[in-house]
Protein backbone atom coordinates (compact mmCIF):
# COMPACT_ATOMS: atom_id res chain seq x y z
CA UNK A 1 0.00 0.00 0.00
CA UNK A 2 1.28 3.38 -1.06
CA UNK A 3 0.50 6.84 0.89
CA UNK A 4 0.53 10.37 -0.61
CA UNK A 5 -0.93 13.45 0.86
CA UNK A 6 -3.20 14.26 -2.60
CA UNK A 7 -3.84 11.94 -5.32
CA UNK A 8 -4.24 13.56 -8.98
CA UNK A 9 -6.08 11.54 -11.19
CA UNK A 10 -5.13 12.23 -14.86
CA UNK A 11 -1.11 13.40 -15.80
CA UNK A 12 -2.40 15.63 -18.63
CA UNK A 13 -1.53 19.30 -18.06
CA UNK A 14 -4.06 20.02 -15.55
CA UNK A 15 -2.88 17.40 -13.66
CA UNK A 16 0.61 18.48 -14.20
CA UNK A 17 -0.22 22.18 -13.07
CA UNK A 18 -1.96 21.36 -9.90
CA UNK A 19 1.19 19.33 -9.13
CA UNK A 20 3.53 21.74 -9.58
CA UNK A 21 1.83 24.37 -7.68
CA UNK A 22 0.87 22.13 -4.87
CA UNK A 23 4.89 21.20 -4.46
CA UNK A 24 5.60 24.72 -5.03
CA UNK A 25 3.48 25.68 -2.31
CA UNK A 26 5.02 23.18 0.00
CA UNK A 27 3.26 20.36 -0.30
CA UNK A 28 5.66 17.52 -1.81
CA UNK A 29 3.72 14.45 -1.01
CA UNK A 30 1.95 14.19 -4.10
CA UNK A 31 1.34 11.57 -6.88
CA UNK A 32 0.19 11.86 -10.38
CA UNK A 33 -1.63 8.89 -11.66
CA UNK A 34 -1.69 8.52 -15.43
CA UNK A 35 -3.03 5.73 -17.60
CA UNK A 36 -0.81 5.98 -20.74
CA UNK A 37 2.41 5.09 -21.01
CA UNK A 38 3.47 8.80 -21.64
CA UNK A 39 1.70 11.80 -20.98
CA UNK A 40 -0.24 14.02 -23.21
CA UNK A 41 -1.92 11.21 -25.18
CA UNK A 42 -5.39 12.72 -24.22
CA UNK A 43 -6.60 16.51 -24.92
CA UNK A 44 -3.54 17.94 -23.99
CA UNK A 45 -1.10 16.71 -26.98
CA UNK A 46 -4.37 17.55 -29.46
CA UNK A 47 -5.07 20.64 -28.68
CA UNK A 48 -4.82 23.73 -30.54
CA UNK A 49 -2.58 25.69 -27.92
CA UNK A 50 -4.23 28.87 -28.24
CA UNK A 51 -4.64 31.46 -25.03
CA UNK A 52 -6.48 34.15 -24.60
CA UNK A 53 -8.06 36.71 -22.15
CA UNK A 54 -10.55 37.82 -24.56
CA UNK A 55 -13.96 36.20 -23.07
CA UNK A 56 -16.98 37.36 -21.91
CA UNK A 57 -17.04 36.30 -18.58
CA UNK A 58 -15.51 37.48 -15.28
CA UNK A 59 -14.20 34.30 -14.00
CA UNK A 60 -12.54 33.12 -17.20
CA UNK A 61 -11.18 36.47 -18.17
CA UNK A 62 -9.92 36.17 -14.38
CA UNK A 63 -8.31 32.88 -15.33
CA UNK A 64 -6.45 34.00 -18.36
CA UNK A 65 -5.24 37.55 -16.44
CA UNK A 66 -3.30 34.57 -14.29
CA UNK A 67 -2.46 31.73 -16.88
CA UNK A 68 -1.06 34.35 -19.86
CA UNK A 69 1.55 36.39 -17.67
CA UNK A 70 2.52 32.87 -16.37
CA UNK A 71 3.05 31.55 -19.47
CA UNK A 72 5.17 34.55 -20.38
CA UNK A 73 6.94 34.06 -17.33
CA UNK A 74 6.80 29.87 -17.77
CA UNK A 75 11.07 29.33 -18.53
CA UNK A 76 12.23 31.54 -15.62
CA UNK A 77 9.79 29.97 -12.95
CA UNK A 78 10.34 26.82 -14.17
CA UNK A 79 13.49 25.92 -16.12
CA UNK A 80 11.75 25.06 -19.39
CA UNK A 81 9.88 26.82 -22.33
CA UNK A 82 6.75 26.90 -23.13
CA UNK A 83 6.81 28.48 -26.33
CA UNK A 84 4.66 31.10 -25.59
CA UNK A 85 4.08 33.44 -28.95
CA UNK A 86 2.60 36.56 -27.81
CA UNK A 87 0.78 37.21 -31.58
CA UNK A 88 -2.61 37.89 -30.00
CA UNK A 89 -6.00 37.06 -31.23
CA UNK A 90 -8.32 38.62 -33.60
CA UNK A 91 -12.07 38.71 -33.56
CA UNK A 92 -13.54 40.03 -36.89
CA UNK A 93 -17.37 41.07 -36.38
CA UNK A 94 -19.37 41.04 -39.65
CA UNK A 95 -22.29 42.68 -38.49
CA UNK A 96 -23.44 45.41 -35.43
CA UNK A 97 -24.44 42.42 -33.38
CA UNK A 98 -21.14 40.87 -33.53
CA UNK A 99 -19.56 44.04 -32.73
CA UNK A 100 -21.88 44.87 -29.74
CA UNK A 101 -21.14 42.08 -27.83
CA UNK A 102 -16.76 42.72 -28.70
CA UNK A 103 -17.62 46.35 -27.17
CA UNK A 104 -19.17 45.04 -24.15
CA UNK A 105 -16.75 42.19 -23.73
CA UNK A 106 -13.83 44.76 -24.17
CA UNK A 107 -15.43 47.32 -21.64
CA UNK A 108 -15.50 44.02 -19.12
CA UNK A 109 -12.21 42.85 -19.90
CA UNK A 110 -10.59 46.92 -19.24
CA UNK A 111 -12.45 47.13 -16.24
CA UNK A 112 -11.09 43.33 -14.96
CA UNK A 113 -7.78 44.72 -15.61
CA UNK A 114 -6.98 43.78 -19.08
CA UNK A 115 -4.40 46.25 -20.56
CA UNK A 116 -3.43 45.11 -24.18
CA UNK A 117 -7.04 44.71 -25.69
CA UNK A 118 -8.62 47.10 -28.41
CA UNK A 119 -11.34 47.81 -30.66
CA UNK A 120 -10.41 47.59 -34.48
CA UNK A 121 -12.20 48.90 -37.32
CA UNK A 122 -13.19 47.28 -40.25
CA UNK A 123 -10.37 49.60 -42.33
CA UNK A 124 -7.50 48.77 -40.03
CA UNK A 125 -8.27 44.74 -40.33
CA UNK A 126 -8.79 45.51 -44.11
CA UNK A 127 -5.33 46.85 -43.91
CA UNK A 128 -3.41 44.75 -41.95
CA UNK A 129 -4.57 41.67 -43.56
CA UNK A 130 -5.49 42.27 -47.21
CA UNK A 131 -5.17 38.36 -48.04
CA UNK A 132 -8.85 38.73 -46.13
CA UNK A 133 -12.02 38.91 -47.70
CA UNK A 134 -13.15 41.78 -45.79
CA UNK A 135 -15.96 43.21 -47.97
CA UNK A 136 -18.19 42.40 -44.62
CA UNK A 137 -15.83 42.71 -41.81
CA UNK A 138 -17.37 45.78 -39.86
CA UNK A 139 -14.58 45.71 -36.89
CA UNK A 140 -12.98 43.50 -34.58
CA UNK A 141 -11.25 43.03 -31.37
CA UNK A 142 -7.48 42.47 -30.95
CA UNK A 143 -5.40 41.47 -27.51
CA UNK A 144 -1.23 41.54 -28.31
CA UNK A 145 -0.66 39.48 -25.26
CA UNK A 146 -3.17 36.34 -26.23
CA UNK A 147 -1.42 33.90 -28.68
CA UNK A 148 -0.46 30.38 -28.73
CA UNK A 149 2.05 27.93 -26.31
CA UNK A 150 2.88 24.43 -26.77
CA UNK A 151 0.70 22.42 -24.67
CA UNK A 152 2.90 19.63 -24.53
CA UNK A 153 6.14 21.65 -23.31
CA UNK A 154 4.20 23.01 -20.93
CA UNK A 155 2.47 20.20 -19.20
CA UNK A 156 6.36 18.52 -19.08
CA UNK A 157 7.67 21.44 -17.66
CA UNK A 158 5.24 21.51 -15.01
CA UNK A 159 5.64 17.80 -14.64
CA UNK A 160 9.29 18.05 -14.82
CA UNK A 161 9.60 20.44 -11.70
CA UNK A 162 6.99 18.74 -9.45
CA UNK A 163 8.88 15.84 -9.93
CA UNK A 164 12.64 17.13 -9.16
CA UNK A 165 11.08 19.21 -6.14
CA UNK A 166 9.19 15.60 -4.43
CA UNK A 167 6.29 14.87 -6.58
CA UNK A 168 5.95 11.12 -8.18
CA UNK A 169 4.60 10.33 -11.70
CA UNK A 170 3.07 6.81 -12.00
CA UNK A 171 2.17 6.36 -15.90
CA UNK A 172 0.42 3.03 -17.28
CA UNK A 173 -1.39 3.01 -13.90
CA UNK A 174 -5.07 2.89 -14.53
CA UNK A 175 -7.27 3.75 -11.58
CA UNK A 176 -10.09 0.53 -11.43
CA UNK A 177 -11.34 1.64 -7.87
CA UNK A 178 -11.87 4.82 -5.30
CA UNK A 179 -13.51 3.75 -2.11
CA UNK A 180 -13.42 5.07 1.83
CA UNK A 181 -11.07 3.14 3.64
CA UNK A 182 -12.72 0.57 5.93
CA UNK A 183 -12.26 1.00 9.45
CA UNK A 184 -10.46 4.20 9.46
CA UNK A 185 -12.56 7.39 9.88
CA UNK A 186 -10.14 9.81 9.09
CA UNK A 187 -11.64 10.55 5.68
CA UNK A 188 -9.00 8.76 3.71
CA UNK A 189 -9.65 7.09 0.51
CA UNK A 190 -8.16 3.75 -0.58
CA UNK A 191 -7.46 4.18 -4.65
CA UNK A 192 -6.76 0.71 -6.32
CA UNK A 193 -5.12 1.04 -9.63
CA UNK A 194 -3.66 -1.49 -11.75
CA UNK A 195 -0.06 -1.06 -9.94
CA UNK A 196 -0.35 -0.50 -6.52
CA UNK A 197 -3.01 0.69 -4.00
CA UNK A 198 -3.01 3.80 -2.99
CA UNK A 199 -4.08 5.83 0.35
CA UNK A 200 -4.87 9.52 0.50
CA UNK A 201 -7.44 11.77 2.24
CA UNK A 202 -7.67 14.15 -0.90
CA UNK A 203 -8.18 12.80 -4.43
CA UNK A 204 -8.50 15.15 -7.43
CA UNK A 205 -10.40 14.36 -10.82
CA UNK A 206 -8.02 15.45 -13.71
CA UNK A 207 -9.43 12.95 -15.89
CA UNK A 208 -10.35 15.53 -19.11
CA UNK A 209 -12.73 13.85 -21.25
CA UNK A 210 -12.78 10.69 -19.42
CA UNK A 211 -13.75 12.81 -16.35
CA UNK A 212 -17.24 11.43 -15.60
CA UNK A 213 -16.16 7.32 -14.95
CA UNK A 214 -13.94 8.35 -12.58
CA UNK A 215 -16.33 10.25 -10.34
CA UNK A 216 -18.74 7.62 -11.19
CA UNK A 217 -16.07 5.17 -8.91
CA UNK A 218 -16.32 7.63 -6.17
CA UNK A 219 -20.38 7.17 -6.56
CA UNK A 220 -20.65 10.91 -8.21
CA UNK A 221 -22.52 11.69 -11.32
CA UNK A 222 -20.73 14.41 -12.86
CA UNK A 223 -21.99 16.66 -15.86
CA UNK A 224 -19.26 16.13 -18.30
CA UNK A 225 -19.35 14.90 -22.03
CA UNK A 226 -16.45 14.02 -25.00
CA UNK A 227 -17.03 16.37 -27.98
CA UNK A 228 -15.16 15.92 -30.97
CA UNK A 229 -13.24 18.55 -32.10
CA UNK A 230 -11.32 17.95 -35.20
CA UNK A 231 -8.30 20.52 -36.38
CA UNK A 232 -6.26 20.39 -40.14
CA UNK A 233 -2.57 21.52 -40.25
CA UNK A 234 -1.91 22.94 -44.14
CA UNK A 235 1.04 21.40 -45.62
CA UNK A 236 3.85 24.78 -45.64
CA UNK A 237 2.21 27.72 -47.23
CA UNK A 238 3.34 30.63 -47.58
CA UNK A 239 0.99 33.14 -49.33
CA UNK A 240 -0.37 34.50 -45.45
CA UNK A 241 2.19 36.10 -43.01
CA UNK A 242 3.19 33.81 -40.36
CA UNK A 243 3.60 36.57 -38.29
CA UNK A 244 -0.57 37.07 -37.84
CA UNK A 245 -2.47 36.17 -34.75
CA UNK A 246 -5.07 33.89 -34.11
CA UNK A 247 -7.84 35.03 -36.67
CA UNK A 248 -11.69 34.03 -35.52
CA UNK A 249 -14.41 34.70 -38.15
CA UNK A 250 -17.33 35.51 -35.87
CA UNK A 251 -19.42 34.91 -39.09
CA UNK A 252 -18.75 30.92 -39.74
CA UNK A 253 -16.68 30.41 -36.15
CA UNK A 254 -13.88 29.56 -38.90
CA UNK A 255 -10.41 30.11 -37.19
CA UNK A 256 -6.87 29.66 -37.90
CA UNK A 257 -3.42 30.58 -36.46
CA UNK A 258 0.23 30.06 -38.10
CA UNK A 259 1.69 26.74 -37.17
CA UNK A 260 5.20 25.30 -38.26
CA UNK A 261 5.51 26.51 -41.88
CA UNK A 262 1.97 26.56 -42.36
CA UNK A 263 -1.44 26.97 -41.04
CA UNK A 264 -3.62 25.21 -37.96
CA UNK A 265 -7.34 25.16 -39.32
CA UNK A 266 -9.79 25.22 -36.95
CA UNK A 267 -13.74 24.82 -37.18
CA UNK A 268 -16.39 23.46 -34.41
CA UNK A 269 -18.86 21.52 -36.75
CA UNK A 270 -22.26 22.03 -35.17
CA UNK A 271 -23.75 18.84 -36.43
CA UNK A 272 -20.88 17.25 -34.24
CA UNK A 273 -22.71 14.86 -31.30
CA UNK A 274 -21.23 13.67 -28.20
CA UNK A 275 -19.01 10.34 -27.92
CA UNK A 276 -15.76 9.19 -27.55
CA UNK A 277 -14.35 9.47 -31.21
CA UNK A 278 -10.91 10.49 -31.62
CA UNK A 279 -10.96 9.28 -35.33
CA UNK A 280 -10.50 11.93 -37.64
CA UNK A 281 -13.11 12.07 -40.67
CA UNK A 282 -12.00 12.55 -43.93
CA UNK A 283 -15.21 14.50 -45.15
CA UNK A 284 -14.56 17.38 -42.60
CA UNK A 285 -11.60 18.25 -44.84
CA UNK A 286 -14.10 19.56 -47.85
CA UNK A 287 -16.26 21.36 -44.77
CA UNK A 288 -13.55 23.73 -43.46
CA UNK A 289 -11.85 24.15 -46.62
CA UNK A 290 -14.89 25.70 -48.07
CA UNK A 291 -15.23 28.21 -45.52
CA UNK A 292 -11.19 28.94 -45.35
CA UNK A 293 -11.33 29.89 -48.76
CA UNK A 294 -14.38 31.85 -48.14
CA UNK A 295 -13.09 34.38 -45.61
CA UNK A 296 -8.99 33.61 -46.95
CA UNK A 297 -9.10 33.17 -50.73
CA UNK A 298 -5.34 32.16 -51.17
CA UNK A 299 -6.34 29.06 -48.93
CA UNK A 300 -8.18 27.84 -52.52
CA UNK A 301 -4.45 26.99 -53.35
CA UNK A 302 -3.47 25.45 -49.93
CA UNK A 303 -2.67 21.80 -49.78
CA UNK A 304 -3.64 19.65 -47.33
CA UNK A 305 -2.65 16.20 -46.11
CA UNK A 306 -5.46 14.15 -44.26
CA UNK A 307 -2.89 12.13 -42.77
CA UNK A 308 -1.76 14.43 -40.81
CA UNK A 309 -4.87 15.89 -39.56
CA UNK A 310 -6.51 14.87 -35.68
CA UNK A 311 -9.02 14.66 -33.93
CA UNK A 312 -9.38 15.77 -30.11
CA UNK A 313 -12.04 15.29 -27.50
CA UNK A 314 -13.41 18.61 -25.64
CA UNK A 315 -14.46 18.00 -22.03
CA UNK A 316 -17.93 19.69 -22.14
CA UNK A 317 -20.39 21.03 -19.11
CA UNK A 318 -23.46 22.32 -19.23
CA UNK A 319 -22.88 26.15 -18.79
CA UNK A 320 -18.65 25.55 -21.12
CA UNK A 321 -17.27 26.15 -17.86
CA UNK A 322 -15.34 24.05 -15.52
CA UNK A 323 -16.34 22.42 -12.07
CA UNK A 324 -13.67 23.28 -9.69
CA UNK A 325 -13.41 22.55 -6.12
CA UNK A 326 -14.35 19.70 -3.31
CA UNK A 327 -17.37 17.44 -4.28
CA UNK A 328 -20.11 18.63 -1.74
CA UNK A 329 -21.49 14.81 -1.15
CA UNK A 330 -17.26 13.55 -0.98
CA UNK A 331 -15.38 15.35 1.69
CA UNK A 332 -11.91 15.50 0.25
CA UNK A 333 -12.69 14.54 -3.33
CA UNK A 334 -12.18 17.35 -5.71
CA UNK A 335 -12.84 18.39 -9.39
CA UNK A 336 -10.39 19.95 -12.11
CA UNK A 337 -13.16 19.14 -14.59
CA UNK A 338 -15.32 20.24 -17.79
CA UNK A 339 -12.84 23.05 -19.45
CA UNK A 340 -14.59 23.26 -22.29
CA UNK A 341 -11.66 23.91 -25.01
CA UNK A 342 -9.86 25.82 -22.46
CA UNK A 343 -7.87 23.28 -20.17
CA UNK A 344 -4.22 24.06 -21.78
CA UNK A 345 -4.98 28.13 -21.83
CA UNK A 346 -6.72 27.94 -17.92
CA UNK A 347 -4.30 25.29 -16.58
CA UNK A 348 -1.76 27.86 -14.51
CA UNK A 349 -4.73 29.26 -12.92
CA UNK A 350 -6.25 26.12 -12.40
CA UNK A 351 -3.26 24.52 -10.74
CA UNK A 352 -3.05 27.49 -8.26
CA UNK A 353 -7.11 27.12 -7.37
CA UNK A 354 -6.47 23.84 -6.72
CA UNK A 355 -3.59 23.95 -5.26
CA UNK A 356 -5.08 26.86 -2.95
CA UNK A 357 -8.48 25.24 -2.23
CA UNK A 358 -6.64 22.09 -1.26
CA UNK A 359 -4.46 23.47 1.03
CA UNK A 360 -6.32 26.49 2.98
CA UNK A 361 -9.61 25.69 1.68
CA UNK A 362 -10.24 28.99 -0.33
CA UNK A 363 -8.50 30.97 -3.16
CA UNK A 364 -8.10 34.13 -3.87
CA UNK A 365 -7.73 34.14 -7.52
CA UNK A 366 -11.31 33.48 -8.41
CA UNK A 367 -14.70 33.84 -6.29
CA UNK A 368 -14.55 29.71 -6.29
CA UNK A 369 -18.43 29.96 -5.56
CA UNK A 370 -18.95 30.64 -8.86
CA UNK A 371 -17.43 27.14 -10.81
CA UNK A 372 -18.44 24.67 -7.58
CA UNK A 373 -20.21 21.55 -8.47
CA UNK A 374 -23.19 23.07 -6.87
CA UNK A 375 -24.29 25.33 -9.26
CA UNK A 376 -25.81 22.95 -11.16
CA UNK A 377 -28.43 21.68 -8.49
CA UNK A 378 -28.99 25.73 -7.77
CA UNK A 379 -29.55 26.12 -11.68
CA UNK A 380 -26.81 29.06 -11.10
CA UNK A 381 -24.78 28.27 -14.37
CA UNK A 382 -22.60 31.06 -16.45
CA UNK A 383 -23.54 31.65 -19.84
CA UNK A 384 -19.88 31.99 -21.78
CA UNK A 385 -20.55 33.33 -25.35
CA UNK A 386 -17.29 32.82 -27.00
CA UNK A 387 -16.60 29.32 -26.55
CA UNK A 388 -14.30 28.09 -29.68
Amino acid sequence: MHTADVVLIGGGIVGSSIAYHLVAAGCKNVLVIERETAQGKGSTGKSMGGVRAQFSTPVNIQMSLYSIPFYASFEERLGCPCDYRPQGYLFCATNEKHMAYLRANYEKQIAMGLKNVRLVAGDEIRSLFPQLRGDDIVGGSFCSTDGFVDPYSAMIGFMTWASDHGATLWKNAGVTGITRSKGRNDGSFEVATTRDTVSTRTVVNCAGAWAAPIAKMAGIDLPVEPLRRMLVPTEPFDQFPHTAPMIIDMSTGFHFRPGSRGFLLAWDDPEETPGYKTDFEASFIEKILTRAADRVPVFENVEVNPKRAWAGLYEMTPDHHPILGESPEVPGFFFANGFSGHGVMHSPATGKILSDLILTGNTDLIDASLLNFSRFAEVRMIHETAVL
